[in-house]
């Protein structure tokens, strides 16, 4: 069973709807027994990464994550999700995250609008299965932060907007996306299928 995560925020019912679609079930949960008996666990976010952290931590969905990664289930952390894993962020002050991928969040410094809202076409780094056969590599952002500081092996996919920014992440069983795979059409659908494939 595919496990996503609720800690107060975010996209949940889309993001659970699209497995729905491609015929997984996926359950909504903030326990963490539910995440014990995952196959899968998905962490998706809009909002601010301190209270996002912050709820996960009193909650204990934060130990438990980190447990669950360790056995090796195949994780997939989206848009804020994915901020989460680094070591800090610097929304808003400095916080500390998850610390599962080497990195921090920083806010983009561009002479564009910001947040960077739309589609945008990825440039593979490394390959991994969760783009496997995916023709299609446009992908739709809303965000003002983004990945800085990251081992040059975990980077799976980059994007440019004013500058080169780490658009996708990698390392073992854990996956980490910028972009909103459950808004962006086929090609997200495709992610999320390859995802749910993972064993």
């Amino acid at each position: 069973m595919i496990v996503v995560v609720d800690y107060g925020m975010g996209n949940l019912r889309s993001v659970q709807k699209a497995f729905e679609y491609l015929g997984y079930k996926a359950k909504i949960t903030d326990s963490t027994e539910d995440l014990c008996n995952a196959s899968h666990i998905v962490l998706p976010g809009v909002g601010a990464f301190k209270d996002a952290i912050s709820a996960l931590n009193s909650s204990g969905m934060s130990e438990a994550i980190k447990r669950e990664v360790g056995k090796g289930k195949p994780f997939l952390g989206i848009c804020l999700g994915m901020q989460m894993l680094f070591d800090k962020s610097y929304e808003d002050g400095e916080h500390e995250g998850l610390g599962l991928i080497k990195g921090e969040v920083v806010k983009f410094d561009v002479d564009l609008k910001v947040p960077h809202i739309g589609w945008n076409k990825l440039i593979v780094k490394k390959n991994t299965p969760l783009f496997d056969g995916a023709d299609d590599l446009n992908f739709y952002f809303v965000h003002s932060y983004h990945a800085n500081g990251c081992d040059e092996k975990d980077i799976e996919t980059v994007c440019e907007y004013g500058y080169e920014f780490v658009a996708s992440v990698n390392k073992d069983n854990i996956y980490g996306v910028q972009f909103h795979p459950e808004k962006s059409g086929d090609a997200g659908l495709k992610l999320l299928d390859n995802f749910a494939k993972l064993r």
